[in-house]
């Protein structure tokens, strides 16, 4: 598996592009704002061929630049259902006085869907790698993880695209518009302590981790934190 990866944009967020091969065709996971450059230099430098863009949620420090990306190259961007608005609404996902800030990062053009914007359902096969669609709420209603296997590994054996679910040491927050503590709960609980130890965890900000060290020294991941939830 090719992965290249780059922080973009004030908020650096994670972007990142995701192959079978360099050389090969390619996904890129979650262009936010100023990413587009980076995009392309990636794209040039590995020789790679955008086949679609996938979005883990619809905030706009992941999403600023899946139009461009998508329109760009003619390909389709994936994004849950729950999330949809804020691709042409931003504001929606920041709340009160986000305009003039919105207004600084992205200037006075209105923001438009991708030309081929499709809703993330069960999975998909795209680029020759296999992405399995994991919902997982509470930073934001359309938050997924996207998991995929990885192979030529000694110790790991998955790649999760974890977006602002999970970090190295921390989690997503919850104060946001959409966001919900309890809902954010259930899903530690559940899709993220479901994940094997054996996961690389490639997060929407900061620096890529594995799962069997955040399930042993993620605070929030512990039981004291969740509730008496299983902690394997």
């Amino acid at each position: 598996m090719f992965l290249a990866s780059f922080p973009a944009g004030p908020w650096q967020a994670n972007c990142y592009l995701a192959a079978a091969a360099a050389g090969s065709e390619c996904v890129i996971v979650d262009p936010g704002v100023d990413a587009f450059p980076g995009v392309r230099a990636a794209v040039a430098e590995h020789g790679l061929t955008p086949v679609g863009v996938l979005l883990t949620h619809g905030h706009i420090d992941h999403v600023a630049s899946a139009t461009r990306v998508a329109d760009e190259w003619g390909v389709p961007a994936w994004i849950h259902a729950d999330d949809r608005e804020l691709l042409t609404d931003p504001a929606a996902g920041l709340g009160p006085g986000s305009a003039a800030l919105l207004a600084s990062v992205l200037g006075d053009e209105p923001l438009a869907e991708p030309s081929d914007l499709r809703l993330f359902e069960t999975g998909l096969d795209l680029a020759g790698l296999t992405f399995e669609v994991v919902h997982a709420p509470g930073h934001r209603p359309g938050c997924v993880m996207l998991r995929t296997p990885l192979t030529g590994h000694d110790q790991l054996d998955t790649v999760v695209f974890s977006g602002d679910v999970l970090f190295a040491g921390s989690i997503g927050r919850t104060d946001l518009p959409g966001g919900d503590h309890a809902v954010m709960l259930d899903t530690l609980r559940g899709p993220v302590l479901d994940l094997p130890d054996t996961a690389a965890i490639l997060p929407g900000h900061g620096q890529q981790t594995v799962m069997a060290r955040e399930r042993a020294t993620n605070p929030y991941l512990h039981v004291d934190y969740l509730g008496g939830a299983r902690t394997r």
